[in-house]
């Protein structure tokens, strides 16, 4: 039988504080979330006050660190825009349609256009919608704006709801009919009706039920006066398959036209959206604002913590005064001591943002002088034990926080990478090895392609041994495309020369 008693023991336990777990809390807070938590507080709390602006500038020396360039390297002379060229890596998916028929589609519209790359980046900033409205709600408010009978409402409600996000129907419509009350006898000949009605609302195309539809609706909508639209719709509606295969002569041949009709439809292919419902964006674009700065001063790598977005927040030194001595008050002692836990997280918070982002760029200072290809493989371990902290604790500096440098912004994660042996024993980075690749690829021959097998006897010379596997999974990380079809299209590029 078991009987109550009382045993005294001696142990050690790690528990964390109120003040630890608000330190660790404020550390992996970018700096843009940290700015909104700490005026939530500045808010809460009467014990907090900001700081004035004047008081700051005794502090600046103290939150910037030099790194000296090692001796009989010269420093870094090129600008921002000339290492942003150097450094840049066209993305050839753009916003292209996900399957491989469809890229290939686009690929080879591309070429036949010769022109200016319409759907960019900067041309989808130009053209999406930033009134805050999702798609749905846009269709919703142009189906109750535009000349729909009650009925057409009712099945036009049902099909938007089936419209994702690129502007496709998603569900045939005899699975939508399904949907609506059966008492109403809903026919599929109204659902139809309905759904041409939709494909005519803004944006163009939208409400397709496949990428060959999308394109014939919005040829559609041209005039018919416009120079090559009949052509256009002709491939758009039953020669799809062609196009993506990159027959261009074969579809010539087949059309019975020039190849200058050919590039003219062409050209309206391109100039049509293949995706429409993505120039309606729910929100605004989010620019990333850098925890860190690293300029390149006198001969030295300066890093600064950046502290221009962030409240700068101390104790109200009247009101602590004030309570000193005084035992009443005791939501004001807890807030005042939750004001003086706040302040030193946020030194703890700058001082390691600080300390570990000096030893990136110490460990890194060839990347800084010299790009992609001069960067070390780096772990969390390395950089650990450089700033004596712990793993954990670089792993959330390090998460969601960016570095501004003269070569661009990166994320501080982006400066570690694993590491692939080489033959003289040395160690590369696999980020190196990516700016090697891209780099032979960049000065090939148009006509004489470098296949993966080749690319890694180059690298080998070099003394960097990998596997063709190897460099063909870093080229599709790249998103370069194989040595087979750079070699189709500098045959088609040099037959219409």
């Amino acid at each position: 039988m078991l009987k109550p008693s009382l045993q005294l023991r001696v142990g050690q336990q790690l528990t964390m504080t109120p003040q630890l777990q608000q330190a660790i809390r404020l550390l992996q807070l970018p700096i843009l979330e940290l700015n909104m938590q700490l005026r939530e507080m500045l808010e809460s709390n009467v014990m907090l006050e900001l700081e004035e602006p004047a008081e700051r500038e005794t502090e600046f020396a103290l939150s910037q660190t030099a790194v000296d360039v090692p001796p009989g390297e010269s420093p870094a002379a090129k600008s921002a825009d000339e290492a942003a060229f150097e450094d840049y890596d066209p993305d050839e998916s753009g916003v292209l349609p996900d399957d491989a028929q469809d890229s290939a589609l686009w690929s080879e519209v591309s070429v036949a256009s010769r022109g200016a790359d319409p759907w960019s980046e900067d041309r989808q900033s130009e053209i999406a919608d930033t009134s805050g409205q999702s798609l749905h709600e846009h269709l919703l408010w142009q189906l109750g704006m535009e000349h729909f009978t009650p009925r057409e409402v009712v099945i036009g409600e049902v099909l938007i709801d089936y419209i994702n996000d690129d502007g496709y129907l998603t569900e045939p419509l005899d699975s939508i009919l399904g949907m609506l009350p059966a008492a109403a006898g809903y026919t599929l000949a109204e659902a139809g009706d309905t759904l041409a009605k939709i494909q005519q609302l803004d944006p163009a195309g939208v409400g397709a039920r496949d990428l060959a539809e999308c394109l014939c609706i919005q040829l559609g909508q041209l005039g018919e006066d416009v120079p090559g639209r009949g052509l256009a719709l002709s491939i758009a509606g039953s020669h799809l398959d062609l196009v993506a295969a990159q027959e261009s002569v074969v579809l010539r041949r087949t059309l019975g036209v020039s190849e200058a009709d050919l590039d003219e439809a062409l050209a309206l292919l391109r100039a049509c959206h293949p995706k429409p419902g993505t120039a309606i964006q729910p929100s605004t674009t989010e620019f990333v604002v850098p925890d860190i700065f690293v300029r390149h001063v006198d001969g030295k790598w300066v890093v600064e913590v950046n502290r221009s977005l962030a409240p700068r927040l101390r104790v109200n030194q009247a009101y602590a005064h004030m309570l000193k001595g005084n035992g009443e008050h005791t939501v004001l002692r807890g807030q005042l001591q939750e004001a003086r836990w706040l302040v030193r997280s946020l030194e703890i918070r700058n001082d390691t943002l600080f300390k570990v982002a000096s030893c990136i760029v110490e460990r890194q200072l060839e990347f800084f002088e010299h790009g992609e290809e001069h960067m070390k493989p780096m772990i969390l371990k390395d950089i650990a034990q450089a700033a004596e902290l712990h793993e954990s604790t670089i792993s959330r500096v390090t998460s969601g926080k960016y570095m501004h440098t003269p070569r661009g912004v990166f994320e501080l994660r982006y400066f570690f990478s694993s590491q692939v042996s080489g033959d003289d024993g040395s160690e590369q980075s696999s980020t190196a090895i990516r700016a090697k690749i891209r780099k032979l690829i960049g000065q090939e021959n148009p006509q004489k392609p470098l296949s993966d097998s080749r690319i890694a006897e180059l690298l080998g010379q070099e003394g960097t041994s990998v596997a063709r596997r190897t460099v063909a999974k870093y080229r599709e990380a790249l998103k370069i495309a194989p040595s087979s079809e750079h070699k189709r299209k500098a045959a088609r590029v040099t037959g219409r020369q």
